[in-house]
């Protein structure tokens, strides 16, 4: 008879025997769980692929953009019009002389000074304000903010015709709600007069922008942290010194970028005018880039590059100061 010390022996050396035959002893063996995944190394296959999933985008964009932009700005530099096609000539700064000796350039310009600064202050001002009441909480401001962002949603040749009709001299509303109220006492021809057609297009611009001012404003406005709000109340700092020394500082550079980038966008936005009265009467509607359109429909395709050039060249000095508020932007960012 075998003893318990040697039957406890056998048992155990029998389960270490059961426990070798199962392969790795009836448990899994423990992974070993580097402190971070490294990264794949670049090799010559990989940048391959990259460059292969890139290239059909790359032609495209080469394709229907840098070569056109190429091919017409070579254009400016030659006399090239479609009347004489036999004819194209390199004539060097000739177009962009024609450009600034043309008697409708004087007017073209002012125009798009008026066009420009007269639609951005009033954007800033209404979209400034309209954001800080938007930003309260109130029944129905789902409602109130989808009403308000609906505009930016049309297209600007459409609230062209929009406005056109509304500043119609026969049928227009405008004349009828201003008759109305006693203002005028009979009806303004809006868009035929020279001296308030600039005028009609510059308000139907300030209500076509309001929303973009409102929506970029509105978001940063909500970024506020509502303890600086509070500890201006405790210090009895009113509505006026809480704005001006908490609101705007809190969101200066937000407001410069949108200041900037709307510029951008009026400087080179024909559609609404377009839309109204197609550059006239007698040019005093038109801006630098629906005189471009015009000249260009006119056949004068060397001078309408000349034209676009001089608007790139303008645009790209804002896009300097657009970057160079996005670096500050960077900068103060926590």
């Amino acid at each position: 008879m075998p003893t318990a010390s040697e039957t406890t022996s056998t048992t155990q050396t029998a389960k270490t025997a059961s426990t070798g035959a199962s392969g790795n002893g009836g448990a899994r063996p423990v992974r070993k769980v580097s402190p971070g995944r490294r990264k794949p190394e670049f090799t010559a296959r990989r940048g391959f692929l990259i460059t292969l999933f890139m290239a059909p985008a790359a032609i495209f964009v080469a394709v229907f953009t840098y070569y056109p932009m190429i091919a017409g700005s070579q254009m400016a530099f030659r006399h090239w019009n479609l009347t004489d096609l036999t004819d194209t000539s390199w004539v060097g700064l000739q177009n962009f002389r024609d450009v600034f000796a043309d008697p409708a350039w004087g007017t073209v310009l002012s125009n798009t000074a008026i066009w420009v600064f007269g639609s951005i202050v009033p954007q800033l001002v209404i979209g400034f304000a309209l954001a800080l009441w938007l930003r309260r909480r109130f029944r129905f401001r789902g409602l109130y903010q989808a009403l308000i962002f609906f505009p930016w949603a049309i297209s600007g040749f459409l609230i062209g015709i929009l406005f056109r009709w509304m500043f119609n001299s026969e049928f227009g509303v405008v004349n009828d709600l201003l008759q109305k109220v006693g203002l005028i006492d009979e009806p303004v021809a809006w868009l035929a007069d020279p001296k308030t057609a600039m005028f009609a297009v510059v308000v139907a611009n300030i209500w076509y922008g309001v929303t973009f001012f409102t929506i970029m404003i509105l978001a940063a406005l909500q970024s506020i942290p509502e303890e600086l709000y509070e500890a201006s109340a405790l210090d009895g700092a009113g509505k006026a010194r809480t704005l001006f020394q908490i609101t705007i500082p809190y969101i200066r550079v937000t407001l410069a970028l949108t200041v900037l980038l709307r510029v951008i966008w009026i400087f080179n936005f024909p559609d609404l005018i377009f839309g109204m009265t197609g550059g006239g009467p007698n040019n005093e509607t038109h801006i630098v880039t629906t005189w471009m359109i015009k000249i260009t429909q006119q056949g004068d395709y060397g001078r309408a590059s000349a034209l676009g050039l001089i608007v790139v060249a303008t645009l790209l000095v804002f896009a300097v100061f657009f970057l160079l508020a996005t670096r500050e932007k960077r900068e103060v960012k926590p």
